[in-house]
């Protein structure tokens, strides 16, 4: 099911799967330069797995993001933010208060954009049962609490295990039968006019059923965002890549 609550902005910066930690420190330059009006977008969209690890009831996680979730708070008194929650990162609305969040069962999320129908996602919205299953007992405030308890118990044994982990993984790596996997998934679900995700971090743009499909690229891999330009551009999106010298 999709929600149509999100009106679309040009100029709107959209940054996907920054997967941030100690060891992936760029996105705090880029949000730094939008705190200080280097860069002005008219709206930020996170589209989910901006953190390698945030969840709202593990006080811990907001410890060790605290620098970067105080700039994005107060960038949104200025500007409209929408979250998009992922997998890393979740039950995030007391985190940030003035932001409009979706959560993984209120995506993909229905948006307008200069009468354009446009669905954004994370990505892992229409996992299987197994999947969804594990989801819900996540990001569910018990399991948190004794996630939360059991890792200060330990010495934060937990999330350092989870850090360690995340370090090995290859994050960009191509997904070589992509189109037809989002074809068989997609294709006859939905009509709009784009359908826009991140989660799989393959920066790949193709016609899908009646739809352009596109899935950003991953912030994490080589630092790309973009900005959302006129409805007559064909790709709808702006590519750019964050350089801290900028």
């Amino acid at each position: 099911m999709s929600h149509s609550l999100v009106d679309i902005k040009e100029g709107a910066f959209v940054i996907s799967d920054a997967h941030y930690s100690s060891l992936r420190p760029q996105l705090l330059s880029l949000i730094q330069n939008i705190h200080s009006q280097v860069l002005k977008p008219t709206q930020l969209i996170l589209m989910g797995d901006i953190f390698d690890a945030l969840f709202g009831g593990v006080k811990h996680t907001q410890e060790l993001n605290a620098e970067i979730i105080r700039l994005l708070n107060s960038i949104s008194l200025d500007i409209e933010v929408i979250y998009l929650e992922g997998n890393h990162d979740f039950n995030l609305q007391k985190i940030f208060p003035n932001f409009q969040i979706f959560p993984l069962n209120k995506q993909p999320v229905e948006c307008n954009y200069k009468e354009k129908k446009i669905y954004l996602a994370h990505g892992d919205f229409d996992g299987d049962f197994a999947y969804l299953l594990y989801s819900s007992i996540i990001r569910n405030p018990l399991t948190l609490f004794i996630l939360k308890t059991i890792d200060s118990l330990t010495a934060h044994s937990i999330l350092k295990k989870l850090d360690n982990f995340l370090s090995k993984k290859n994050d960009c790596k191509d997904l070589r039968t992509f189109q037809e996997f989002i074809s068989l998934r997609l294709e006859k679900k939905y009509e709009c006019d784009y359908f826009i995700e991140g989660h799989f971090h393959q920066n790949k743009q193709f016609r899908a059923g009646s739809f352009n499909y596109i899935n950003l690229a991953a912030f994490a891999c080589n630092q790309r965002y973009f900005i959302v330009k006129s409805s007559k551009d064909k790709e709808l999106l702006e590519e750019k890549t964050f350089s801290k010298g900028m």
